[in-house]
């Protein structure tokens, strides 16, 4: 069956004209055409029906510490199984996961099919106390990941979530209730850098953000600081007034420093000081969780 014999039948997605599907998942709302696969690489048309190629096929698997992820704040001092497949919605110019991100399910080297019931016996096995969809974007796993969450709270594990926020509210509203934790990463505080850095856009990003704080749910937020292009005490003022305004001070906010990488090279490596005068910065304001990470 197409590129992966073991492809499953995805969701969030509609039939177009000429076997054509447009695919709901995220934002792009990629409209493809049989035998195509979607920006993310992972999601392909077969007969004007949508698969997911990473279902049950995870490229990464690793215990980790949960503070790894990083979540500071949620069930500290315990181990997470996490697990990455290959595919991202995002193109991200510095990306840190690139061989992820952009990899591909060819060849035979990928044909080891792990089903979620084997993934919860594995996190058993090695003691964690929770799963971490995590290492490439869960979005575009979110069938895997929802079934790997159904079986986890069956025995009282927890998820965890590391995500881009580049989701459709629909999928959001189907995947969401299944997280315990999850840790956004909010690029940049702008279209421009977005649109620039990342071929995408600012706004879906933060309505994910409210949409899983809403829940109730323990939310920290990422900001991945590159100098010359996000790390103006401006923007990161305009970040914090968004996080007060929508969210709480209380909410663990981690900004982590850039190195090169990737595509982009322009940059140097975020100066420790950089890092120090936005935490001190956000202090003042109140915040009352921050983290500085990559220092």
């Amino acid at each position: 069956m197409g590129t992966n014999e073991t492809a499953h039948l995805a969701r969030w997605w509609k039939a177009s004209d000429d076997l054509e599907v447009q695919c709901c998942l995220c934002p792009r709302a990629c409209l493809i055409a049989d035998g195509k696969i979607g920006f993310c690489g992972v999601r392909e048309n077969i007969g004007g029906k949508l698969y997911s190629l990473s279902y049950g096929m995870p490229v990464a698997l690793n215990i980790d510490p949960i503070e790894k992820k990083p979540l500071a704040e949620f069930m500290p001092g315990t181990k997470t199984f996490s697990l990455g497949t290959f595919g991202c919605n995002l193109n991200c110019s510095f990306c840190q996961n690139a061989s992820l991100a952009r990899g591909a399910y060819t060849g035979a080297s990928y044909e080891r099919y792990l089903s979620p019931e084997k993934i919860i016996e594995l996190t058993l096995e090695n003691n964690c106390r929770s799963v971490a969809f995590t290492y490439n974007e869960p979005t575009i796993f979110a069938e895997y990941a929802i079934d790997i969450a159904q079986l986890a709270h069956e025995k009282d594990l927890k998820t965890v979530l590391v995500s881009n926020g580049y989701i459709t509210a629909c999928a959001a509203k189907d995947l969401y209730p299944h997280i315990d934790a999850a840790n956004i990463d909010m690029k940049g505080f702008s279209e421009e850098f977005y649109t620039s850095m990342t071929d995408s856009h600012l706004k879906p990003v933060l309505a994910a953000i409210k949409r899983f704080y809403d829940l109730n749910k323990h939310i920290e937020l990422t900001n991945l600081v590159i100098p010359g292009k996000n790390d103006s005490m401006d923007l990161i003022g305009l970040w914090l007034d968004w996080v007060e305004a929508n969210l709480d001070k209380q909410v663990p906010l981690h900004f982590s420093a850039f190195f090169p990488t990737h595509e982009y090279h322009l940059s140097p490596r975020t100066p420790k000081e950089t890092l120090s005068q936005i935490k001190e910065h956000a202090a003042a304001r109140g915040f009352t969780s921050v983290y500085l990470g990559n220092i």
